[in-house]
């Protein structure tokens, strides 16, 4: 049977900006998962003369999802085509376009088009899709409208920092150590209790509960991208109370010695929380030590444990 024609739709929204930084910042995918809700890590493949490959993990209806897209950038145009090279089921195509223009020094329109089909024309499919584009869609541009608008303002909020350990190992142990995160209740004494899924092989949903120096928990879901002894990159999409972002990587370089591995962190502050946190006199340099700290303590305490688990192997 022919294939019907694709669906189209567009989202739009008005951005006190001007159109060049708006493009800018569509045009870097290094940072969409700082700036868009879904987006959970990007990885580009290949960078050509206007055109770059790249691979997106995203979440869609609340399920991970990843896909490689090809895209063309016209920075005098301001625009910026895209084009699922390989989509996930229910998906058949994808493809549409960032349009930015602009309406004064200080404003801009920023139009979002999208065109898909589902795998054999399949209504339920079809109806799935249309909810995920209409909701990343609404998501990503309100995102993009808050991150470009408020740059200036949350400049201080935003920071990233990491630890790093030598480990006289290999980086398949020490990577396997973070992988198999289902055993960090027994492996990590930080960690009350653990629930991790993987659907699909590599892309992980970590839910944990962790111990506070006090002795309080606190519970984190995150997505994880695992790419086998070279780094799982991650979003958290159940946050502390001080924080509003939190990605990060753990990666695993072989060195000549043995494995350099480093937790890198990338944190944006809750101002809203912080008096309610860390008391009435608390102010944003406080919180972003306490939030570095508590942070770095587990990470460096996984770390040491990596380590020992990996030098154990040799």
């Amino acid at each position: 049977m022919p294939q019907s024609a694709p669906r189209e739709v567009e989202h739009e929204i008005t951005v006190s900006a001007p159109a060049v930084a708006v493009y800018r910042l569509i045009a870097e995918v290094a940072n969409w998962p700082r700036i868009f809700p879904p987006t959970i890590h990007v990885d580009q493949v290949e960078r050509g003369a206007g055109s770059e490959r790249i691979r997106i993990w995203a979440t869609a209806n609340g399920e991970a999802k990843n896909w490689t897209s090809r895209r063309t950038l016209d920075e005098g145009a301001r625009r910026i085509d895209f084009r699922q090279e390989i989509s996930t089921p229910p998906v058949a195509a994808m493809g549409g376009a960032w349009i930015v223009e602009e309406r004064d020094a200080a404003t801009s329109r920023v139009r979002l088009l999208h065109d898909y089909r589902a795998v054999d024309d399949d209504p339920a499919s079809l109806e799935w899709i249309e909810q995920a584009v209409d909701r990343n869609s609404r998501s990503e541009l309100a995102a993009l409208k808050e991150n470009v608008e408020r740059a200036h303002a949350t400049a201080d909020l935003t920071f990233s920092f990491e630890d790093t350990v030598q480990i006289a190992g290999s980086a398949k142990d020490a990577y396997d150590f973070i992988n198999e995160a289902q055993h960090w209740a027994e492996r990590l004494p930080h960690v009350a209790s653990v629930r991790l899924t993987e659907d699909t092989p590599g892309l992980q949903t970590l839910e944990m509960d962790t111990r506070a120096k006090d002795g309080s928990t606190h519970t984190t879901k995150s997505h994880r991208v695992c790419f086998p002894d070279r780094k799982i990159a991650y979003k958290q999409v159940t946050l502390p109370a001080l924080m509003t972002l939190h990605t990060g990587v753990w990666t695993f370089e072989e060195t000549e010695s043995g494995v350099t591995a480093t937790s890198q962190h990338t944190v944006v502050l809750n101002t809203e929380n912080i008096s309610r946190v860390l008391g009435p006199d608390a102010d944003v340099p406080r919180a972003r030590d306490y939030v570095r700290t508590a942070l770095s303590t587990n990470s460096r305490a996984t770390l040491q444990h990596a380590k020992e688990y990996a030098e154990a192997k040799r």
